[in-house]
């Protein structure tokens, strides 16, 4: 169990700087606080981002400090770093290179400058920031685990596995594509497995991963409880697809709500896979 306790120390300096994000909460953009209060009352929420659009992790930063502010956030959960990290043992006063090192951080896969704006926001307001991926050391173990492939229903692992081979450009081998699926899911029941284990009384556990991982029908809400109150926020770049409100039709069940960003300039993702 995560132990969520800080140092008296770290506590007076916690108080002190969530006072100073209550004063400065106001300078957070309108449609930012409307938006993140619409998601309340829940215990979980889920922002789903595509890793490449630098307005979805301003907007992550936003909700975490909207939440802080209101003294509403319980804990940050990060796919960016392994489960079992945390900084629950700094004070909120720690330097982001120790931040870092706690949290064992991977610049190269997840550039600090795009993440480490809304990890900081918590870390300062006495909030813990907890890794909740699949610990590299364990994906081989979850390749080779059969068990994997009854966690999802079916259809959905099929899916799943249909993602796996499109998200790999066609490139990956057919003997792989489970494989691969395996890690997958093993990723999002570590994620699922944080987020349970640090909701508490009263306030909101916020998840910042990629967009599938957020899928209600594939991802990270398939291994939480039913009943706990939770949101599944996608961050999309590119055109507004959804009701007016922001909502998918209720036919569509991936996720709860859709945030629209403007597109970001056409790539070809399988260019250097292929290469």
């Amino acid at each position: 169990m995560i132990d969520l306790k800080y140092p008296q120390a770290g506590k007076r300096w916690a108080a002190a700087l969530l006072l100073a994000l209550l004063t400065a909460c106001t300078t957070l953009p309108p449609a930012i606080t409307a938006r993140t209060e619409a998601l309340l009352p829940a215990e979980v929420i889920l922002l789903g981002e595509q890793h490449d659009a630098s307005e979805h992790q301003q907007i992550q930063q936003q909700v975490v400090a909207h939440l802080a502010a209101r003294g509403q956030l319980g804990a940050l959960a990060l796919e960016m770093a392994e489960a079992g990290r945390n900084t629950a043992g700094l004070p909120a006063n720690s330097s982001e290179q120790q931040v870092q090192d706690t949290l064992g951080w991977n610049n190269k896969g997840w550039p600090w400058a795009a993440y480490g704006p809304a990890v900081m926001t918590a870390v300062r307001a006495g909030v813990p920031v907890l890794g909740a991926n699949l610990p590299a050391a364990q994906m081989r173990d979850a390749m080779a685990d059969s068990r994997l492939d009854q966690q999802l229903p079916g259809p959905a692992l099929k899916a799943q596995q249909q993602l796996i081979g499109l998200g790999h450009c066609g490139l990956l081998p057919e003997d792989k594509i489970s494989p691969m699926t395996r890690i997958q899911v093993a990723r999002d029941m570590h994620m699922a497995r944080t987020l349970e284990k640090a909701v508490l009384p009263g306030k909101v556990v916020v998840l910042l991963a990629g967009s599938g991982h957020v899928n209600r029908m594939l991802g990270v809400p398939q291994h939480l409880p039913r009943e706990l109150k939770t949101q599944a926020v996608l961050l999309r770049a590119g055109p507004e697809t959804s009701t007016a409100n922001g909502r998918l039709p209720a036919d569509t069940g991936a996720f709860d709500v859709v945030w629209t960003t403007p597109a970001l300039p056409a790539k070809d993702y399988c260019e250097s896979l292929k290469k």
